[in-house]
Protein backbone atom coordinates (compact mmCIF):
# COMPACT_ATOMS: atom_id res chain seq x y z
CA UNK A 1 0.00 0.00 0.00
CA UNK A 2 1.77 3.49 -1.03
CA UNK A 3 1.14 6.06 1.73
CA UNK A 4 1.25 10.12 1.06
CA UNK A 5 1.64 13.01 3.58
CA UNK A 6 -1.47 14.11 2.09
CA UNK A 7 -3.82 12.78 -1.01
CA UNK A 8 -6.18 15.52 -3.07
CA UNK A 9 -9.40 14.22 -4.41
CA UNK A 10 -10.02 16.77 -7.11
CA UNK A 11 -7.69 18.40 -9.37
CA UNK A 12 -9.65 21.50 -10.37
CA UNK A 13 -7.95 25.07 -9.90
CA UNK A 14 -8.14 24.40 -5.56
CA UNK A 15 -6.98 20.98 -5.42
CA UNK A 16 -4.29 22.06 -8.06
CA UNK A 17 -3.42 25.14 -5.90
CA UNK A 18 -2.94 23.40 -2.55
CA UNK A 19 -0.89 20.15 -4.14
CA UNK A 20 1.66 22.68 -5.32
CA UNK A 21 1.40 24.80 -2.00
CA UNK A 22 1.91 21.04 -0.28
CA UNK A 23 4.82 19.85 -2.26
CA UNK A 24 6.76 22.79 -2.46
CA UNK A 25 7.11 22.46 0.80
CA UNK A 26 8.48 19.30 1.07
CA UNK A 27 5.73 16.71 1.39
CA UNK A 28 4.92 13.79 -0.51
CA UNK A 29 1.62 14.65 -2.29
CA UNK A 30 -0.92 12.59 -4.39
CA UNK A 31 -4.24 14.04 -6.15
CA UNK A 32 -6.98 11.65 -7.61
CA UNK A 33 -8.95 12.90 -10.50
CA UNK A 34 -11.87 10.60 -12.15
CA UNK A 35 -12.78 13.08 -15.18
CA UNK A 36 -11.06 16.29 -16.72
CA UNK A 37 -7.83 16.94 -15.60
CA UNK A 38 -7.81 21.32 -14.29
CA UNK A 39 -11.90 21.19 -13.03
CA UNK A 40 -14.31 22.63 -14.08
CA UNK A 41 -13.48 26.32 -14.57
CA UNK A 42 -10.60 26.00 -17.24
CA UNK A 43 -12.33 22.80 -18.94
CA UNK A 44 -15.97 23.78 -18.86
CA UNK A 45 -17.20 26.99 -16.47
CA UNK A 46 -16.02 30.40 -16.31
CA UNK A 47 -12.75 30.42 -18.68
CA UNK A 48 -14.76 28.95 -22.14
CA UNK A 49 -17.52 31.11 -20.67
CA UNK A 50 -15.83 33.73 -20.60
CA UNK A 51 -14.23 33.72 -24.25
CA UNK A 52 -17.70 33.09 -25.55
CA UNK A 53 -18.69 36.35 -23.55
CA UNK A 54 -16.02 38.38 -25.75
CA UNK A 55 -18.49 37.63 -28.74
CA UNK A 56 -20.96 38.98 -27.16
CA UNK A 57 -19.48 42.09 -25.69
CA UNK A 58 -17.93 42.83 -29.00
CA UNK A 59 -21.68 42.59 -30.77
CA UNK A 60 -22.85 44.93 -27.86
CA UNK A 61 -20.53 47.36 -28.21
CA UNK A 62 -20.81 47.34 -32.48
CA UNK A 63 -24.59 47.63 -31.39
CA UNK A 64 -24.05 50.71 -29.03
CA UNK A 65 -22.75 52.59 -32.03
CA UNK A 66 -24.99 51.56 -35.09
CA UNK A 67 -24.96 54.42 -37.08
CA UNK A 68 -22.45 56.05 -34.94
CA UNK A 69 -19.44 54.87 -36.53
CA UNK A 70 -20.93 50.97 -37.37
CA UNK A 71 -23.35 50.71 -40.02
CA UNK A 72 -24.23 46.57 -39.37
CA UNK A 73 -23.94 44.88 -36.74
CA UNK A 74 -23.43 40.40 -37.71
CA UNK A 75 -24.54 38.13 -35.50
CA UNK A 76 -21.91 36.21 -33.36
CA UNK A 77 -20.74 33.31 -35.92
CA UNK A 78 -21.20 30.24 -33.11
CA UNK A 79 -18.88 28.00 -35.15
CA UNK A 80 -16.04 29.96 -35.69
CA UNK A 81 -16.21 31.34 -31.77
CA UNK A 82 -16.63 27.79 -30.49
CA UNK A 83 -13.75 26.63 -32.54
CA UNK A 84 -11.31 29.58 -30.71
CA UNK A 85 -13.05 28.43 -27.16
CA UNK A 86 -11.24 25.00 -27.82
CA UNK A 87 -7.94 26.82 -28.52
CA UNK A 88 -8.18 27.35 -24.46
CA UNK A 89 -10.24 24.51 -23.30
CA UNK A 90 -8.03 21.43 -25.70
CA UNK A 91 -5.15 21.42 -23.57
CA UNK A 92 -5.92 22.47 -20.19
CA UNK A 93 -6.67 18.39 -18.85
CA UNK A 94 -3.22 17.17 -20.42
CA UNK A 95 -1.33 20.27 -19.20
CA UNK A 96 -2.77 20.09 -16.28
CA UNK A 97 -1.58 16.67 -15.54
CA UNK A 98 1.46 16.86 -16.86
CA UNK A 99 2.12 20.06 -14.55
CA UNK A 100 1.80 18.02 -11.49
CA UNK A 101 3.74 15.21 -12.87
CA UNK A 102 6.60 17.42 -13.67
CA UNK A 103 6.65 18.97 -9.99
CA UNK A 104 7.13 15.13 -8.64
CA UNK A 105 3.02 15.06 -7.47
CA UNK A 106 1.82 11.84 -8.13
CA UNK A 107 -1.68 11.54 -10.63
CA UNK A 108 -3.60 9.07 -9.84
CA UNK A 109 -6.53 8.64 -12.22
CA UNK A 110 -9.57 7.05 -11.35
CA UNK A 111 -12.40 7.12 -9.41
CA UNK A 112 -11.58 7.24 -5.26
CA UNK A 113 -13.71 5.49 -2.20
CA UNK A 114 -12.83 5.42 1.45
CA UNK A 115 -12.24 2.21 2.91
CA UNK A 116 -11.78 3.58 6.19
CA UNK A 117 -10.72 6.86 7.82
CA UNK A 118 -7.11 6.88 6.28
CA UNK A 119 -7.30 4.62 3.36
CA UNK A 120 -8.87 4.95 0.08
CA UNK A 121 -9.32 2.82 -3.17
CA UNK A 122 -8.87 3.76 -6.86
CA UNK A 123 -9.04 1.07 -9.80
CA UNK A 124 -8.69 -1.89 -7.32
CA UNK A 125 -5.66 -0.49 -5.42
CA UNK A 126 -5.04 1.20 -1.99
CA UNK A 127 -3.43 4.39 -0.53
CA UNK A 128 -3.07 5.63 2.32
CA UNK A 129 -2.39 9.31 4.04
CA UNK A 130 -2.03 11.52 7.24
CA UNK A 131 -4.50 13.72 5.64
CA UNK A 132 -6.30 14.12 2.82
CA UNK A 133 -8.25 17.02 0.69
CA UNK A 134 -11.45 16.91 -0.83
CA UNK A 135 -11.91 19.47 -3.38
CA UNK A 136 -14.31 17.18 -6.14
CA UNK A 137 -16.22 20.42 -6.73
CA UNK A 138 -19.89 20.16 -8.01
CA UNK A 139 -22.18 18.82 -11.30
CA UNK A 140 -25.23 20.19 -12.63
CA UNK A 141 -28.89 19.42 -10.81
CA UNK A 142 -31.68 18.25 -13.01
CA UNK A 143 -34.96 18.76 -12.32
CA UNK A 144 -37.00 15.52 -11.40
CA UNK A 145 -39.67 16.26 -13.99
CA UNK A 146 -41.21 13.61 -16.84
CA UNK A 147 -38.45 13.83 -19.53
CA UNK A 148 -35.62 15.05 -17.85
CA UNK A 149 -33.80 13.00 -20.27
CA UNK A 150 -34.44 15.82 -22.53
CA UNK A 151 -32.28 18.60 -20.13
CA UNK A 152 -28.85 18.91 -21.48
CA UNK A 153 -26.38 21.61 -18.85
CA UNK A 154 -24.72 23.77 -19.21
CA UNK A 155 -21.61 21.97 -19.68
CA UNK A 156 -23.38 20.92 -23.06
CA UNK A 157 -23.95 24.31 -24.17
CA UNK A 158 -20.73 25.88 -23.88
CA UNK A 159 -19.86 22.04 -26.51
CA UNK A 160 -22.44 22.61 -29.02
CA UNK A 161 -21.39 22.68 -32.55
CA UNK A 162 -24.52 24.59 -33.71
CA UNK A 163 -26.71 26.74 -32.65
CA UNK A 164 -30.00 26.26 -32.76
CA UNK A 165 -32.14 28.30 -33.98
CA UNK A 166 -34.62 28.52 -30.95
CA UNK A 167 -33.32 27.67 -27.34
CA UNK A 168 -35.21 27.32 -23.86
CA UNK A 169 -32.92 27.63 -20.42
CA UNK A 170 -34.97 26.70 -17.17
CA UNK A 171 -33.73 28.67 -14.46
CA UNK A 172 -33.06 32.56 -13.98
CA UNK A 173 -29.77 32.01 -12.30
CA UNK A 174 -26.49 33.99 -13.21
CA UNK A 175 -25.76 30.64 -15.24
CA UNK A 176 -29.34 31.25 -16.94
CA UNK A 177 -28.65 34.60 -17.97
CA UNK A 178 -25.61 33.88 -19.39
CA UNK A 179 -25.63 31.59 -21.29
CA UNK A 180 -29.03 33.12 -22.91
CA UNK A 181 -26.73 36.37 -23.72
CA UNK A 182 -24.11 33.93 -25.48
CA UNK A 183 -27.05 32.20 -27.24
CA UNK A 184 -29.03 35.56 -27.95
CA UNK A 185 -25.83 37.40 -29.91
CA UNK A 186 -26.00 34.53 -31.84
CA UNK A 187 -29.04 35.34 -33.18
CA UNK A 188 -31.30 32.62 -31.76
CA UNK A 189 -34.35 33.18 -30.22
CA UNK A 190 -33.79 32.37 -26.75
CA UNK A 191 -36.60 32.00 -23.67
CA UNK A 192 -35.82 31.83 -19.67
CA UNK A 193 -38.44 30.06 -17.80
CA UNK A 194 -38.85 30.33 -13.97
CA UNK A 195 -40.53 28.71 -11.25
CA UNK A 196 -41.35 32.43 -9.30
CA UNK A 197 -40.73 35.91 -9.85
CA UNK A 198 -37.45 36.57 -8.53
CA UNK A 199 -34.64 35.86 -10.86
CA UNK A 200 -31.04 36.01 -9.60
CA UNK A 201 -32.50 36.32 -5.92
CA UNK A 202 -29.09 36.67 -4.44
CA UNK A 203 -29.06 40.38 -5.78
CA UNK A 204 -30.66 43.52 -5.57
CA UNK A 205 -33.88 42.84 -7.22
CA UNK A 206 -34.46 46.38 -9.40
CA UNK A 207 -31.07 46.07 -10.63
CA UNK A 208 -31.64 42.66 -11.48
CA UNK A 209 -35.25 43.15 -13.18
CA UNK A 210 -33.62 45.85 -15.14
CA UNK A 211 -30.76 43.94 -16.10
CA UNK A 212 -33.79 41.60 -17.16
CA UNK A 213 -35.52 44.90 -19.34
CA UNK A 214 -32.57 45.17 -21.20
CA UNK A 215 -31.97 41.49 -22.27
CA UNK A 216 -35.91 41.84 -22.92
CA UNK A 217 -35.09 44.83 -25.18
CA UNK A 218 -32.46 42.49 -26.99
CA UNK A 219 -35.36 39.52 -28.04
CA UNK A 220 -35.15 37.23 -25.01
CA UNK A 221 -37.81 36.00 -24.13
CA UNK A 222 -38.75 35.55 -20.30
CA UNK A 223 -41.43 33.46 -18.46
CA UNK A 224 -41.89 33.84 -15.03
CA UNK A 225 -44.02 31.91 -12.14
CA UNK A 226 -44.10 28.80 -14.90
CA UNK A 227 -43.44 25.41 -12.91
CA UNK A 228 -42.04 23.33 -15.99
CA UNK A 229 -44.11 19.94 -15.61
CA UNK A 230 -42.73 17.62 -18.48
CA UNK A 231 -40.80 17.98 -21.32
CA UNK A 232 -41.96 15.72 -24.89
CA UNK A 233 -40.27 15.23 -27.58
CA UNK A 234 -42.02 16.05 -31.08
CA UNK A 235 -40.80 15.58 -34.36
CA UNK A 236 -37.51 16.74 -33.57
CA UNK A 237 -38.30 19.33 -30.89
CA UNK A 238 -39.23 20.16 -27.74
CA UNK A 239 -42.63 20.69 -25.95
CA UNK A 240 -42.47 22.10 -22.71
CA UNK A 241 -45.48 21.87 -20.59
CA UNK A 242 -46.72 23.73 -17.10
CA UNK A 243 -50.47 24.85 -15.74
CA UNK A 244 -51.58 26.63 -18.59
CA UNK A 245 -48.77 27.35 -20.47
CA UNK A 246 -46.64 25.26 -23.36
CA UNK A 247 -43.45 26.20 -25.47
CA UNK A 248 -42.20 24.05 -28.69
CA UNK A 249 -38.06 24.58 -28.96
CA UNK A 250 -35.53 23.42 -30.67
CA UNK A 251 -33.14 22.73 -27.42
CA UNK A 252 -33.64 22.69 -23.56
CA UNK A 253 -31.52 23.60 -21.12
CA UNK A 254 -31.42 22.87 -17.12
CA UNK A 255 -30.03 25.34 -15.45
CA UNK A 256 -31.66 24.76 -11.80
CA UNK A 257 -28.77 24.57 -9.64
CA UNK A 258 -25.27 22.90 -9.02
CA UNK A 259 -24.96 19.83 -6.51
CA UNK A 260 -21.68 18.36 -4.69
CA UNK A 261 -20.09 15.93 -5.54
CA UNK A 262 -19.56 13.80 -2.57
CA UNK A 263 -22.15 10.82 -3.32
CA UNK A 264 -19.94 8.47 -5.33
CA UNK A 265 -17.12 8.60 -2.62
CA UNK A 266 -18.21 6.06 0.09
CA UNK A 267 -17.80 9.41 3.22
CA UNK A 268 -19.39 7.23 5.52
CA UNK A 269 -16.38 4.73 5.51
CA UNK A 270 -14.25 8.17 6.19
CA UNK A 271 -16.56 9.45 9.33
CA UNK A 272 -16.91 12.24 6.92
CA UNK A 273 -20.47 13.97 7.43
CA UNK A 274 -22.21 15.35 4.05
CA UNK A 275 -25.32 16.58 3.20
CA UNK A 276 -27.12 17.85 -0.27
CA UNK A 277 -24.89 20.93 -0.11
CA UNK A 278 -21.13 19.45 0.14
CA UNK A 279 -19.10 18.42 3.25
CA UNK A 280 -19.95 19.62 6.68
CA UNK A 281 -16.89 21.71 7.57
CA UNK A 282 -16.01 23.66 10.68
CA UNK A 283 -14.47 27.06 10.69
CA UNK A 284 -10.65 25.48 9.71
CA UNK A 285 -12.48 23.26 6.73
CA UNK A 286 -12.34 20.15 8.72
CA UNK A 287 -14.44 17.74 8.52
CA UNK A 288 -15.95 15.51 11.14
CA UNK A 289 -12.64 13.24 10.45
CA UNK A 290 -10.16 15.47 12.35
CA UNK A 291 -8.13 14.35 9.29
CA UNK A 292 -10.10 15.18 6.15
CA UNK A 293 -10.71 18.85 4.90
CA UNK A 294 -12.37 20.21 2.30
CA UNK A 295 -12.37 22.79 -0.22
CA UNK A 296 -14.04 24.68 -2.96
CA UNK A 297 -17.36 23.79 -4.08
CA UNK A 298 -17.51 20.85 -2.61
CA UNK A 299 -18.22 22.70 0.85
CA UNK A 300 -21.23 22.77 2.42
CA UNK A 301 -21.26 27.00 3.40
CA UNK A 302 -23.43 29.39 2.34
CA UNK A 303 -20.34 31.57 0.46
CA UNK A 304 -19.95 31.98 -3.21
CA UNK A 305 -19.10 29.22 -4.65
CA UNK A 306 -16.57 30.69 -7.22
CA UNK A 307 -12.85 29.78 -8.36
CA UNK A 308 -10.94 32.45 -6.20
CA UNK A 309 -12.85 31.22 -3.19
CA UNK A 310 -11.45 27.52 -3.87
CA UNK A 311 -8.20 28.91 -4.02
CA UNK A 312 -8.05 31.05 -1.44
CA UNK A 313 -9.33 27.79 0.91
CA UNK A 314 -6.50 25.95 -0.29
CA UNK A 315 -3.90 28.66 0.44
CA UNK A 316 -5.30 28.43 4.14
CA UNK A 317 -5.64 24.59 4.52
CA UNK A 318 -1.90 24.39 3.17
CA UNK A 319 -1.14 26.59 5.49
CA UNK A 320 -3.11 24.66 8.08
CA UNK A 321 -1.49 21.18 7.21
CA UNK A 322 2.10 22.77 7.09
CA UNK A 323 1.70 24.49 10.55
CA UNK A 324 2.29 27.84 9.40
CA UNK A 325 -1.33 28.92 11.08
CA UNK A 326 -3.96 27.52 13.38
CA UNK A 327 -6.44 30.58 13.24
CA UNK A 328 -10.30 30.27 11.71
CA UNK A 329 -10.39 30.72 8.52
CA UNK A 330 -11.25 34.29 7.34
CA UNK A 331 -12.61 35.40 4.22
CA UNK A 332 -11.91 38.46 2.57
CA UNK A 333 -14.72 40.42 0.91
CA UNK A 334 -16.21 38.21 -1.68
CA UNK A 335 -17.07 40.30 -5.75
CA UNK A 336 -19.74 38.68 -7.73
CA UNK A 337 -20.46 38.78 -11.26
CA UNK A 338 -23.30 37.91 -13.81
CA UNK A 339 -21.82 38.54 -16.89
CA UNK A 340 -24.89 39.13 -18.62
CA UNK A 341 -25.62 42.33 -21.22
CA UNK A 342 -25.13 44.76 -19.09
CA UNK A 343 -22.81 42.98 -16.40
CA UNK A 344 -24.52 42.83 -12.88
CA UNK A 345 -22.43 42.85 -9.92
CA UNK A 346 -22.28 43.44 -6.18
CA UNK A 347 -20.10 43.19 -3.44
CA UNK A 348 -20.54 44.00 0.41
CA UNK A 349 -23.40 45.09 2.52
CA UNK A 350 -27.02 45.58 0.57
CA UNK A 351 -28.18 47.90 3.87
CA UNK A 352 -26.52 50.19 5.68
CA UNK A 353 -26.88 54.13 7.45
CA UNK A 354 -26.73 55.73 3.91
CA UNK A 355 -27.64 54.19 0.51
CA UNK A 356 -26.76 56.33 -2.87
CA UNK A 357 -27.78 55.30 -5.83
CA UNK A 358 -26.96 57.09 -9.37
CA UNK A 359 -28.29 56.59 -12.90
CA UNK A 360 -25.10 57.31 -14.55
CA UNK A 361 -25.62 56.50 -18.17
CA UNK A 362 -25.45 60.30 -19.00
CA UNK A 363 -21.87 60.06 -17.58
CA UNK A 364 -19.27 60.31 -20.18
CA UNK A 365 -17.74 57.00 -19.24
CA UNK A 366 -21.01 55.42 -20.48
CA UNK A 367 -22.37 57.34 -23.16
CA UNK A 368 -19.03 57.83 -25.02
CA UNK A 369 -20.20 54.29 -25.97
CA UNK A 370 -23.42 54.86 -25.91
CA UNK A 371 -24.39 52.51 -23.64
CA UNK A 372 -28.47 51.79 -22.75
CA UNK A 373 -28.28 51.67 -18.93
CA UNK A 374 -25.65 52.44 -16.12
CA UNK A 375 -26.71 52.26 -12.55
CA UNK A 376 -24.67 52.04 -9.11
CA UNK A 377 -25.87 51.98 -6.08
CA UNK A 378 -23.42 52.70 -3.41
CA UNK A 379 -24.07 51.36 0.54
CA UNK A 380 -22.43 53.42 3.45
CA UNK A 381 -22.08 53.21 7.04
CA UNK A 382 -22.44 55.88 9.82
CA UNK A 383 -18.21 57.26 8.89
CA UNK A 384 -19.67 57.41 5.51
CA UNK A 385 -17.31 54.77 4.70
CA UNK A 386 -18.13 52.22 1.78
CA UNK A 387 -19.41 49.24 3.13
CA UNK A 388 -21.10 47.70 -0.30
CA UNK A 389 -22.05 48.47 -3.84
CA UNK A 390 -24.26 47.10 -6.67
CA UNK A 391 -23.65 48.04 -10.00
CA UNK A 392 -24.87 47.24 -13.46
CA UNK A 393 -23.16 48.60 -16.81
CA UNK A 394 -20.63 46.89 -19.18
CA UNK A 395 -17.88 47.86 -16.80
CA UNK A 396 -19.22 46.97 -13.73
CA UNK A 397 -16.95 43.85 -13.45
CA UNK A 398 -13.58 45.99 -13.35
CA UNK A 399 -15.53 48.31 -10.99
CA UNK A 400 -16.26 46.56 -8.52
CA UNK A 401 -13.01 45.57 -7.86
CA UNK A 402 -11.79 48.95 -6.98
CA UNK A 403 -14.97 48.78 -4.94
CA UNK A 404 -14.03 45.80 -3.01
CA UNK A 405 -10.41 47.65 -2.41
CA UNK A 406 -12.54 50.63 -0.93
CA UNK A 407 -14.13 48.15 1.13
CA UNK A 408 -11.71 46.91 2.45
CA UNK A 409 -9.37 49.96 3.22
CA UNK A 410 -12.90 51.69 4.43
CA UNK A 411 -11.97 54.12 2.29
CA UNK A 412 -15.00 57.61 2.69
CA UNK A 413 -15.41 60.55 0.10
CA UNK A 414 -12.47 62.17 1.54
CA UNK A 415 -10.12 59.15 0.90
CA UNK A 416 -11.17 58.87 -2.83
CA UNK A 417 -10.18 62.38 -3.49
CA UNK A 418 -7.05 62.36 -2.69
CA UNK A 419 -6.42 59.52 -5.16
CA UNK A 420 -5.49 60.45 -8.89
CA UNK A 421 -6.88 57.74 -11.65
CA UNK A 422 -6.58 57.61 -15.19
CA UNK A 423 -9.11 59.32 -17.20
CA UNK A 424 -11.30 58.58 -18.73
CA UNK A 425 -12.58 55.49 -17.36
CA UNK A 426 -14.66 54.03 -14.85
CA UNK A 427 -11.97 54.43 -11.76
CA UNK A 428 -12.01 58.00 -12.03
CA UNK A 429 -15.80 58.08 -11.71
CA UNK A 430 -14.78 57.09 -8.06
CA UNK A 431 -14.92 60.44 -6.29
CA UNK A 432 -18.52 61.22 -7.39
CA UNK A 433 -19.73 57.70 -6.48
CA UNK A 434 -18.65 57.67 -2.95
Amino acid sequence: MEKFDTIIIGAGPAGLAAAYNLKGNGQNVAVIENNLWGGTCPNRGCDPKKVLLSGVEARDRMAQLQNKGFDNVPFVNWEQLETFKEKFTKPVSTGSRKGIVDAGITAIDGQPKFTSEDTLVVNGIEYQADKFIIATGQRPSYLDIVGKEHLLSSTDFLSLKKMPEDITIIGAGYIAFELATIANATGAKVHIIHHNDRPLKEFDQEYAMELVKQLENKGIDFNFNIDTQSITAQDGKYLLKADNFELTTDLVIGATGRIANVDFLDLEKANVQYNRHGVVVNDHLQSTNENVYAIGDVVSTKQPKLTPVGGFEAGYVSDILLGKTDKKLELPLIPTVVYGSPKLAKVGAQTGDKVVEQDVTSWFTYSHTNEPVAKVKIVLNDKKQIIGATLLSNEADSLINLLTLAIKQKMSHEDVVKEIFAYPTAASDLEYLI
